[in-house]
């Protein structure tokens, strides 16, 4: 009881000079990303809405697409950033658990993976372009149509996996001199970033590719 009523009043004198706690901090943090990916919801939510009614105006042109494309090179890609994230939370696991080597490893796996699924990208977007799928509008091809509505959510994807690939990278850089060993709040932010590159990522390519 003498150890909750000293805790209390440190409370209290810390509250009385205007300090915030680091519960506080962390969940202010947390907060400010929360707001910042609803914010990328909403441009993710238009690319998607666009795509949709090419659907629905064209349904020939993309059925005859994806008769014409693979999902191979894309499931593969899909399954390693799915990986990626399962890496992620084991990253911020192992720190929790005091275990600052395990938390770069499994963070270093994190950053590959998005460098992997990357690499992929580049590879089908160069197949695609020698379909004549381009980012582009060509009144002598079919696909200028698709072409622009397909890469506008599928390229600002892979923009924010490259962004999350540099911040897996700041975060190994500041792991490695010790600034999570006590409050792993930074790597639990950039975990919620992680995790919304993923789950736009299955929308996408269940509605890209799958349906």
């Amino acid at each position: 009881m003498a150890q909750l009523t000293a805790d209390q009043l440190a409370a209290s004198v810390h509250d009385d000079h205007g300090h915030m706690s680091v519960e506080d901090s962390n969940n202010n943090l947390k907060l400010g990303v929360w707001l910042y990916l609803a914010s990328e919801v909403v441009i993710f939510s238009i690319m998607i809405v666009g795509y949709v009614l090419l659907r629905i105006n064209e349904p020939d042109i993309v059925a005859e697409a994806h008769e014409q494309l693979g999902v191979g090179l894309v499931t593969a890609n899909t399954f390693v950033l799915l990986a990626s994230s399962f890496f992620m939370v084991m990253g911020l696991r192992a720190m929790q658990q005091g275990n600052r080597a395990g938390m770069l490893r499994w963070i270093g796996l994190t950053a590959l993976g998005g460098i992997v699924f990357l690499g992929g990208q580049y590879i089908e977007y160069r197949e695609l372009s020698h379909l004549g799928i381009v980012l582009g509008y060509d009144l002598e091809s079919q696909w200028s149509t698709l072409g622009m509505r397909f890469y506008a959510p599928t390229f600002f994807h892979g923009a924010h996996v490259f962004v999350g690939v540099l911040w897996a990278l700041e975060v190994l850089r500041r792991g490695t001199k010790g600034r999570y060993d006590h409050n792993p709040i930074g790597i639990e932010m950039f975990g919620l970033y992680w995790h919304f590159v993923d789950v736009v990522w299955i929308m996408l390519f269940t509605l890209i590719y799958l349906v």
